[in-house]
C-alpha cells in the first residue's frame, strides 16, 4: 500500500514522502495513529493544503520533546531486583520497568519511548536510549541493583558481581602445599 507520511518515521521517510509499506503496517499502525494517509489524489491535495500546519505542529512537538530530553539526558535511575551471586537477575528489567522508574523520577515517559533491544538480565549500569520524538532522543543510565546501598557502590564504579574463582592450577598448588605440610605424598595411601 502506498501512503503519504504525515510525520518523520525512522527507517521509513520524512514528512510528505510517499512510501510503499505492507498493508498490515499501514492499516494497524500508520493510519489509526494519524501518522499517514492513503496515497490517493484527493489525499495528496489535502496534504498539500495542510502541509504548513503539519510542519508547524511537528516543529512545536519537536521543541517540546527537546526540552524534556534536555532534562532527562544523563540522568540515572535505580531499579531494585533480586539476583544471584553472579549478578544474573531472577527476572528481567523491561521497557515498562524503565518507563515506570523515569515517570516516578518526575518525567512522564511511555514504555514505547524506551528503546531496548533485549531485556536487561544482569546487575550493573546500563545506558538506555529514550526516543522522545522521531528526531529527538536522550540517554539515561539504569542502575540495576539488589539494594540501594549496592546501587550507590555501583554508581561509584565498584564492581559488585565479581567472585573469586579458584582455577585448577591454584587448586593443585593448594593440595601440594597441604601435602608438603603433612609430609605425605599422593602415593603414600
Amino acid at each position: 500500500m502506498h501512503v503519504i507520511l504525515l510525520e518523520r518515521i525512522a527507517k521509513l521517510g520524512q514528512m510528505g514522502d510517499v512510501v510503499r509499506v505492507k498493508d498490515g503496517f499501514a492499516r494497524n499502525f500508520l493510519l489509526p495513529r494519524g501518522k499517514a494517509l492513503r496515497a490517493s489524489e484527493a489525499n495528496k491535495k489535502h496534504f498539500e493544503g495542510q502541509r504548513a500546519q503539519l510542519e508547524a505542529r511537528n516543529l512545536e512537538l519537536k521543541n517540546e520533546a527537546q526540552a524534556v530530553a534536555d532534562k532527562l539526558d544523563g540522568k540515572s535511575f535505580v531499579i531494585i531486583r533480586q539476583a544471584g551471586e553472579t549478578g544474573q537477575l531472577y527476572g528481567s528489567v523491561a521497557t515498562r520497568d524503565i518507563a515506570d522508574a523515569i515517570t516516578a523520577g518526575g518525567i512522564s515517559v511511555g514504555r514505547n519511548q524506551v528503546v531496548l533491544s533485549t531485556p536487561i538480565k544482569n546487575l550493573g549500569l546500563h545506558i538506555v536510549p529514550v526516543q522522545m520524538h522521531a528526531e529527538v532522543s536522550a540517554k539515561v543510565t539504569v542502575n540495576v541493583a539488589r539494594s540501594m546501598e549496592e546501587s550507590e557502590r555501583q554508581a561509584k564504579g565498584e564492581e559488585i558481581t565479581t567472585r573469586e574463582e579458584t582455577s585448577m592450577d591454584d587448586l593443585g598448588l593448594e593440595i601440594g602445599a597441604a601435602l608438603a605440610e603433612t609430609g605425605g605424598s599422593l602415593g603414600d595411601r
